[in-house]
């Protein structure tokens, strides 16, 4: 019977450790779970925020870029009236009755003849400006109305045609429709 004790003794002492390191197993192993779970979930949460910033700078790209494709297409839209309205008003000038040409003609001399020697017209308008100038009429030139004025020299022309007055207008607001779409 001494020798069954003593193997009993054995077993129980072997089953109590195999128990203990199964516990300290399972504690080690509960722990490197644990472990491993927090982070998973900080890297997980980190590549979360990664996304989410990258998102919210992708739909901000998006977003600008529809804001300024919106205005380019507005400002397409002004430029092509302004088109439209130039247009108009070459075809209203240039059909400008004759009482209203002459009125026009008679500010655009009166403010400038002092400036010149020779004056310039078109054709249609060569009788009115010889009427209303004192300067010495130089001849026909290639416009929709108005007048040039020219030095003794001919060195300096000042000109006031009704086609630079309206593009110079023209201009200037494709200017400001340029600042717009580039400020």
């Amino acid at each position: 019977m001494g020798l069954e004790i003593v193997l009993n003794d054995i077993t129980e002492g072997a089953k109590a450790d195999v128990r203990r390191i199964n516990d300290e197993a399972k504690t080690t192993s509960d722990l490197i779970i644990e472990e491993a779970r927090q982070a998973s979930k900080e890297a997980l949460g980190s590549r979360l925020a990664e996304v989410e910033e990258k998102l919210e700078q992708q739909r901000q790209q998006v977003l600008s870029s529809a804001n300024l494709e919106v205005k380019r297409i507005a400002l397409n839209k002004r430029k092509a009236l302004l088109d439209q309205v130039y247009d108009q008003a070459l075809e209203r000038i240039e059909n400008l009755p004759a009482d209203k040409n002459e009125e026009y003609l008679k500010a655009l001399i009166e403010a400038n003849e002092k400036d010149g020697h020779r004056i310039f017209s078109n054709k249609k308008s060569e009788k009115i400006v010889k009427k209303l100038s004192s300067l010495e009429y130089g001849g026909n030139i290639d416009c929709i109305g108005g007048i040039v004025i020219e030095n003794e020299e001919g060195t300096v022309r000042l000109d006031f045609t009704y086609d630079l007055i309206l593009k110079s207008a023209y201009d200037r607001s494709l200017k400001s429709i340029s600042d717009i779409l580039n400020g």
